[in-house]
């Protein structure tokens, strides 16, 4: 990214633990950006040390690379705009590590992830074959993990918008297993991560409708222990 910002620094820390989730919980084995686990202050820039001469023609190639986006094309065609490489990208990119005392937010919700894709059985597969997903909304959509009938099944619910209600609700990807409920296992906004407050499943779920707290992400697990009534539980 131009100017070496940071995920938090371009959308803001809400939106970034709700990416965060969704970028930790997807079967591919993640790669991190040093200081991205408690969202640090200093940017990364991309800087290396060549000779002058290779220096040019990295430049040029980097150039051509990021100029698939039509933003940074533009910044470096029409605004002159010309991103640092050398030792000032590298001074600016240094970590301050004091700041993981102090922003233990970010830390928490990454080591939480981290955690259950070591010890989830259904998430520690990796596999994008038992995966299925939904759009709900321009800016909300889901992610269904599906198990064995020991394991369960997990859902995670990604509204990167304002709140969204589904009445009535028509997509049946959000139906739990038969004979099944939901429990929400983590939220972005829990007050650990930085947040200002999780919600509990009620205020998720009306008789008919789903209700999706804004720029949130759910992740919840099946489990027999939420049904409260007979025959299965429906999403809507």
């Amino acid at each position: 990214m131009l100017g070496g910002h940071r995920l938090h620094h371009v959308g803001g820390e809400r939106r970034a633990r709700v990416l965060t989730m969704l970028w930790l919980l997807s079967p591919q084995t993640p790669m991190f950006f040093m200081g991205q686990e408690w969202f640090a202050s200093s940017p990364f820039h991309y800087f290396v040390d060549h000779k002058p001469e290779l220096q040019a023609v990295v430049r040029q190639g980097r150039d051509a690379f990021i100029g698939q986006f039509e933003s940074a094309r533009h910044a470096l065609e029409r605004e002159g705009y010309e991103e640092h490489v050398d030792e000032r990208a590298f001074r600016r990119s240094q970590l301050d590590w004091t700041e993981r005392e102090c922003r233990t937010g970010p830390l928490t919700l990454h080591r939480e992830l981290l955690r259950l894709r070591r010890e989830d059985p259904v998430l520690a597969r990796q596999d994008g074959h038992q995966l299925m997903g939904a759009v709900l909304s321009e800016s909300a959509f889901l992610l269904r993990y599906l198990g064995g009938e020991e394991e369960g099944e997990r859902l995670l619910l990604v509204n990167l918008g304002s709140e969204l209600e589904l009445s009535p609700c028509p997509e049946p990807l959000l139906a739990p297993p038969w004979d099944e409920g939901w429990r929400i296992g983590l939220s972005s906004e829990e007050v650990r991560f930085g947040g200002t407050g999780s919600c509990s499943l009620d205020s998720l779920r009306g008789e008919t409708s789903w209700r999706v707290p804004g720029m949130t992400a759910l992740w919840m697990t099946s489990t027999r222990e939420s049904r409260t009534g007979p025959g299965p539980r429906m999403a809507g």
